[in-house]
């Protein structure tokens, strides 16, 4: 990681990742979140990482513009004013920064994301 260009191979199949914990604001389920950081610049803008979550139903906020692709498992996205975002492997999503509604995970999710 010592290159001007952060970065991680094998970043659809790493195992190393590190414990983030339970989802917070679960709804259901007990949701488990691991993940890897590429980088975080100054005020942490940009962030960009590797997250695995693992099933179950929680209520989210996006607090910045966050890119996401994901890269196995499925997942629903729900918004609360009744748009519908249904995830699998290869779909990329933008959520614009103050999005809000409803993360329902399927089975195992893996997303490659960028908040900005």
């Amino acid at each position: 990681m010592t290159s001007s260009a952060p970065h991680l191979y094998q970043a659809t199949t790493r195992t190393d990742l590190t414990d983030w914990g339970a989802q917070p604001d679960a709804l259901s389920g007990a949701s488990h979140s691991t993940g890897r950081l590429v980088h975080k610049g100054p005020n942490n803008q940009p962030e960009s990482g590797i997250w695995v979550c693992t099933p179950g139903r929680w209520r989210l906020s996006i607090p910045r513009d966050e890119l996401c692709h994901f890269v196995a498992g499925r997942a629903t996205y729900r918004s609360d004013v009744a748009e519908l975002i249904e995830i699998s492997a290869g779909t990329v999503v933008m959520f614009p920064a103050g999005w809000t509604g409803e993360c329902t995970v399927h089975e195992t999710m893996r997303n490659v994301y960028m908040l900005a």
